[in-house]
């Protein structure tokens, strides 16, 4: 049964109704305490990259080797996640600051900003959890819902998704191409192979910078920096993997159809991104660490707000759930990380394929 089947269009509407008063709110109350928010979000993380470079250049004495390698995974998680993936958003747009803007930012990542953000700002936020529509259910390389039709590659899936958790960055940037929409003639080689080369010139930067350059003006720290800036990347992914794959594939996110999409409403788009999307707890230092992405229904729900007020407004969406009689899928990190190891490993076996909900 479907989890709206209780709700009449009067409900449906008065949700709409009630979001969007929600977003209104929080737009009519943007001003200077965002901004300097954002403004010491990016102060810190600067800080944290230049202070952990300076340690790795001398990190041939072991403290100074954690210590370094430490403030860089922190600066780095802090570049990806609460900046970067939000700056790209267009979060911090209405500030007007070209330095902190979705059209100039480029983040440290080996996707260019523009090709992510067409695959998750276009595809992903507006196609949310639709199957067919949104190649970010299993990003195209796992089985996460039994509606995917199984087949054998997928056993293997929970070896490659610890593969992808440890070179997260590298995985998103092929994805991102779309590769396999060429393969099935959906797109040109030939803009694929231009996307393509977009991505190893950025991954060239990237390594260039992480594992060459700085790594040679720690002259005889060479070799425990470049081992550091590794370490750090490793980090960074197995973090932002953990992270976004607990606020989308924990059992209970639902899977819907493109026949779903036909006359959508407003408050119908509302309740796909709720139902789609999943709640990490934690404390406000895990918010910010997890790009507040641990608040991941109100992030699919308004993804071009201030990440800094999916806090403010997470209670009101949950009293929202609880009125309507709706789930409102949260829980610590070990259990949704659990939650969704169990997914991959349940679905890596051939099972009976299910009908998703009939209406959203």
């Amino acid at each position: 049964m479907s989890a709206t089947a209780h709700l009449t269009e009067v409900d449906i509407k008065e949700i709409g109704r009630e979001l969007d008063q929600i977003r209104d709110e929080i737009i009519a109350g943007r001003g200077d305490d965002d901004a300097r928010y954002i403004r010491r979000i990016i102060a810190v993380q600067r800080s944290l990259e230049v202070g952990g470079r300076t340690l790795l250049s001398i990190s041939i004495l072991p403290p100074a080797w954690l210590a370094g390698t430490t403030c860089l995974a922190i600066s780095k998680i802090l570049e990806n996640m609460e900046i970067g993936h939000n700056v790209l958003h267009g979060q911090w747009d209405w500030m007007r600051d070209p330095a902190i803007h979705s059209t100039t930012w480029e983040w440290d990542s080996a996707t260019p900003a523009d090709m992510w953000k067409h695959s998750h700002n276009v595809v992903h936020h507006t196609y949310t959890n639709v199957l067919g529509k949104d190649r970010d259910i299993g990003y195209s390389a796992l089985r996460v819902s039994p509606e995917q039709q199984w087949h054998s590659i997928y056993l293997t899936q929970p070896i490659y998704n610890t593969m992808l958790a440890v070179f997260f960055e590298w995985g998103i940037a092929i994805y991102d191409v779309e590769l396999e929409r060429a393969w099935r003639g959906e797109k040109s080689w030939r803009d694929a192979l231009t996307q393509l080369r977009g991505v190893l010139r950025k991954a060239g930067r990237q390594v260039v910078k992480d594992y060459i350059a700085f790594p040679l003006l720690a002259g005889p720290s060479f070799l425990p920096a470049l081992l550091g800036n590794l370490t750090a990347n490793i980090a960074r992914n197995l973090w932002s993997h953990t992270i976004i794959f607990c606020g989308h594939f924990p059992e209970g996110s639902e899977i819907f159809t493109e026949q779903q999409l036909e006359g959508e409403t407003r408050g119908e788009w509302y309740l796909r991104q709720l139902l789609g999307s999943s709640n990490i707890d934690g404390g406000p230092l895990f918010h910010i660490m997890a790009g507040n992405l641990s608040h991941q229904i109100e992030h699919h729900l308004f993804p071009d707000l201030p990440s800094n007020r999916y806090a403010e407004i997470a209670p009101r969406v949950r009293d929202l759930c609880e009125r309507y009689g709706l789930r409102y899928n949260t829980g610590s990190l070990i259990h949704q990380t659990a939650s969704v190891w169990r997914r991959i490993l349940r679905l890596a076996l051939p099972g009976p394929e299910s009908r998703p909900a009939d209406s959203a």
